[in-house]
């Protein structure tokens, strides 16, 4: 199958990438920086916000894989979240319909779907509030007849680059070199999902789910504190203490204040400090039944993790 991913030079997608190579899938990689990249397939530089450019990299393709987005905690125009997040679904969907593309893959969120004992998503920042409106669209898109399978991954993890696509990665390198001030509602749940696990769920998706099905890519659901547990465990750090949400609330208001004075991105927002109010967990269970979709624990997976900030530590 020749397969156009949409943002593939990401913390997930370079990893969707590879597992769709490795499965014998012609890939062709669409993203801004693609061609410096060094992965497999046929690069294209181009962004999902041009029409046009996606259009004419989607040409022949059998099937898209549109895993782009913007994430972020913060931008200072939160237009650009959408332009990306909502803007690049309404291309990717109508450009499968324009060009007659059999297969649509879409990548979005566990922040796009309500938390634990709520009935509808929360607003609490643009990457979230931009999410869920895009997920409003893939499912009308669905009603309408369009080939789309939605997928909704949990917080993925895993080694990698420790961009803001990889949170776990970045809070522990962040907390092993003593650069994190606290945990934020370290009791709440939160479905740890490997981003191995979840790239070859894309790669099932792709083979095997029904147009206008819908997945969930989750992992194992647990609090966020065994993240650092797992952490202490093998590297032998201590735990972080726990910052209360009045401060964290307070810290983020000042962080916010920073940001639109400096420009420079905040460490944390009142939005991140709503999102760790919730309890996260995702179900996997349509996912592994359908499309052999499986979830390595957690302990197993963060072992890559633990393995690349001990060698960091001793480079340091």
């Amino acid at each position: 199958m020749r397969v156009l991913v949409t943002g593939g030079t990401g913390y997930l997608g370079r990893t969707i990438v590879h597992t769709l190579a490795a499965r014998g899938h012609e890939v062709i990689v669409f993203a801004r920086g693609a061609t410096r990249a060094g992965l497999p397939g046929r690069a294209i530089d181009g962004d999902v916000r041009d029409r046009d450019a996606f259009e004419a990299a989607a040409r022949g393709v059998d099937a898209i894989c549109h895993s782009a987005a913007l994430v972020s905690q913060w931008r200072r125009d939160p237009r650009e979240f959408d332009a990306v997040n909502v803007g690049g679904l309404e291309h990717a969907i109508a450009i499968t319909r324009d060009l007659k593309i059999p297969r649509l893959v879409y990548t979005s969120s566990f922040l796009a779907r309500p938390p634990a004992g709520h009935d509808a998503p929360i607003l609490a920042n643009d990457y979230q509030r931009t999410k869920a409106a895009a997920n409003v669209i893939a499912q009308r898109a669905r009603d309408a007849g369009a080939p789309i399978v939605t997928l909704y991954p949990g917080v993925v993890y895993g080694p990698g680059v420790m961009s803001e696509g990889n949170l776990v990665g970045r809070l522990l390198a962040d907390h092993r070199a003593g650069k994190l001030p606290g945990v934020i509602g370290p009791e709440r749940i939160w479905s740890f999902a490997h981003v191995t696990d979840v790239a070859l769920g894309h790669a099932l998706a792709l083979e095997k789910a029904t147009p206008g099905s819908r997945y969930e890519l989750g992992g194992e659901n647990a609090p966020q504190w065994r993240a650092f547990e797992i952490l202490r465990d093998h590297l032998g750090t201590r735990l972080p203490r726990r910052l209360p949400y009045w401060l964290a609330d307070l810290i983020g208001a000042e962080e916010e204040l920073r940001a639109r004075v400096t420009g420079k991105p905040p460490l944390v927002t009142r939005g991140d400090v709503e999102v760790f109010r919730h309890d996260w967990p995702v179900a996997s269970a349509d996912a592994i039944r359908d499309l052999g979709f499986s979830v390595t624990p957690l302990a197993t997976g963060l072992a890559g993790t633990l393995t690349e900030l001990a060698a960091q530590n001793r480079s340091t």
